[in-house]
């Protein structure tokens, strides 16, 4: 069996000159490697290890960017699933004496369909409103905070729990008022 010199020059596509130069390079590379014990760099190989270290670099970016992606999709189904399971049902949100709720959503103003017992816990901040694809649910504030700390653009309202503020000074603040006093 020849070498792939040999079958080369048979074919035509090196000549004797060229052949014989590159052996005479290998051979003084070869001699000057066990002369002084270095192993001296080949461009080619060079060249692959760049290539392959450019290609892993590619790779490590467009894996980064596809686990990206799927976290963003698991974070929007979690959001998904915890919208539909807790949000109101028609029948809970509408009641006798329902009445238009007003809200902003972005630069527009929208309207809900909601009972007067809904309208005074949006207003509390008891519930939240969110977005589920192009419609709007009520949630319990519990929820619309989960919602919150996974993705806020969800969230269309959520008023803050209004609590009574007690004046420090208040001479009467260890005499509270029974809720059932009739006078």
């Amino acid at each position: 069996m020849s070498s792939l010199q040999d079958q080369l020059l048979k074919a035509g596509l090196v000549d004797k000159k060229k052949a014989a130069k590159v052996s005479r390079d290998k051979r003084k590379s070869e001699k000057l490697q066990r002369k002084t014990g270095q192993v001296q760099a080949d461009a080619g190989k060079l060249q692959a290890r760049q290539a392959s270290a450019e290609k892993a670099a590619r790779d490590r970016q467009l894996n980064a960017r596809k686990q990206a992606e799927a976290e963003s999709r698991a974070v929007a189904a979690q959001i998904r699933q915890l919208i539909e399971m807790n949000r109101l049902s028609p029948a809970q949100r509408l009641g006798a004496g329902s009445s238009d709720y007003n809200f902003s959503d972005g630069r527009t103003i929208k309207t809900l369909q909601v009972s007067a017992l809904v309208g005074r816990q949006l207003a509390r901040g008891l519930l939240a409103i969110v977005r589920l694809d192009h419609n709007y649910e009520l949630v319990p504030a519990a929820v619309a905070e989960k919602i919150a700390q996974r993705d806020e653009a969800y969230l269309v309202l959520r008023n803050a729990p209004q609590t009574e503020a007690q004046d420090e000074d208040d001479p009467y603040a260890d005499y509270k008022i029974p809720d059932d006093l009739m006078w």
